[in-house]
């Protein structure tokens, strides 16, 4: 299983990497093909920095809520090339992107991190 901590440094690089993907494959002049990972990019980056787990800089909603962007984010990527008419000029990066979130989201522990404030019962 994946660890709240490690899911965290998995989608800061993932953000990157989505907004990077269509300079580093050469399709960056594919309209939707190469708008949606830069989209979906960004929106990790900012929704990660506003989950209440570690390497956040304010959190201000649940990891169960973050878990169930990136599932959506990732099931958008995927079926993307085919939802948005692209799948002849591009859809392996897409897909194998999409697989690899929707795999990082199955393995990761459910648990938040460990809260700052802990209720102990006496």
């Amino acid at each position: 299983m994946i660890s709240s901590k490690i899911h965290a440094v998995l989608d800061y690089i993932m953000g990157i990497l989505l907004i990077a993907i269509p300079w580093l494959l050469g399709f960056e002049d594919h309209g939707p093909a190469t708008a949606l990972p830069v989209i979906l990019g960004i929106s990790t980056l900012i929704y990660s920095l506003l989950t209440d787990y570690e390497y956040a800089i304010a959190p201000a909603f649940s990891f169960r809520g973050h878990l169930l962007l990136d599932m959506m984010s990732a099931v958008l990527l995927l079926i993307s090339p085919w939802l948005f008419g692209f799948s002849k000029q591009v859809f392996l990066p897409h897909v194998i992107l999409g697989a690899f979130e929707i795999m990082a989201v199955i393995l990761t522990t459910k648990q938040p991190p460990d809260t700052k404030f802990v209720i102990r019962s006496s």
